[in-house]
């Protein structure tokens, strides 16, 4: 355990704000010295539950309170995102982000050049990345398994959908089912694809079965695309809400190579059980599998790296790329 954690103030903790905050304070990689939450009954309770003493409906109250934060960590409604992340950024404070930082390309290319302005660390909970059938997989395709993937398949079906009211305004959101599902879907196709230009890109959306326009005023609730990137390789994604699925969800990666494929998929619907496939012609060797407590290792490895080092780190930059095919998808400039 770390004998001097970073100081971290956590802004939103709702369920995913608060199983991250107390992940990292299992994991003994941060200390939770501060919540701000709207809600004050579900502020007091994530403090009671990590024994946090200071407590803020507002984000501008917690960075005031002179607490001499070592980090801001936002998991606030994805429209707050950008407002909140300047606020952390112009007093130098570092933030991790919960996905996506911005609405859009632009908005997260702002955030990064004031992250890289005010030399602090800026990080973005693309929690899938660190899953164990992941790193299995990306091991794999390093050592040479299956050549160079020419190309990919990637879908995240959930057969729920998000209960909050904001999610269904696109100009609060910035999208719909795409930018909360697609943005792992593609972030995972840079990482094994490598650095994502496209040539040509066909996206068809769809919102309670009608066809939508480019750039969309309302959400999506599926999304399909078929990307060219310039040096011929193609990218399939689909990615839904309330899709009649059969399971609650279907998540799986698959990435072709030369005779060979490595594929990232869900086990039983699970949303957190992923296992690890190695595949040739009709068989396959499974290479990693559950149980994995993988949810909270993205906000572990940011405190880790905090402590080393709380400086702008460029690897943010990569996910401009990410922000940059989903813009191109929904058909908007970026």
């Amino acid at each position: 355990m770390d004998e001097n954690p970073p100081r971290l103030g956590f802004v939103g903790v709702g369920w995913i704000g608060r199983h991250r905050m107390e992940a990292v304070q299992r994991a003994g990689a941060a200390r939770v010295a501060a919540i701000a939450d709207p809600d004050a009954r579900a502020a007091q309770a994530a403090a009671a539950a990590v024994g946090c003493d200071q407590v803020h409906t507002e984000l501008d109250a917690l960075i005031s309170d002179g607490l001499d934060l070592d980090g801001i960590v936002i998991a606030t409604p994805t429209a707050l995102h950008a407002r909140q992340t300047r606020q952390a950024l112009e007093r130098r404070i570092p933030v991790f982000c919960q996905k996506p930082l911005g609405r859009t390309a632009g908005e997260c290319r702002e955030l990064i050049a004031l992250a890289r302005e005010a030399d602090a660390l800026l990080g973005v909970d693309m929690s899938y990345r660190y899953a164990a059938a992941v790193t299995a997989a990306l091991d794999a395709l390093h050592t040479g398994a299956i050549g160079r993937p020419h190309a990919a398949e990637l879908v995240f079906h959930n057969a729920y959908g998000p209960d909050k009211a904001w999610v269904r305004d696109a100009e609060l959101a910035g999208g719909g089912a795409l930018i909360d599902l697609g943005c792992h879907l593609v972030d995972l196709a840079r990482l094994f694809l490598g650095d994502l230009a496209p040539a040509a890109v066909h996206a068809d959306l769809f919102a309670g079965g009608e066809r939508l326009g480019a750039d969309p005023e309302r959400v999506e609730d599926l999304a399909l695309a078929q990307v060219t990137l310039e040096d011929g390789r193609v990218i399939r994604l689909a990615c839904s809400w309330w899709l009649p699925a059969g399971a609650d969800a279907v998540l799986e990666a698959s990435f072709f190579g030369q005779g060979r494929a490595l594929t990232i998929r869900n086990v039983d619907g699970s949303f957190y059980d992923f296992e690890a496939l190695l595949v040739e012609g009709r068989g396959s060797e499974r290479i990693a599998e559950p149980p994995d407590e993988w949810g909270g290792r993205a906000l572990i490895a940011w405190t880790q790296q905090l402590r080393r080092d709380r400086s702008f780190d460029e690897d943010v930059e990569q996910l401009v790329q990410v922000a940059d095919l989903i813009d191109q998808i929904y058909g908007r400039s970026t």
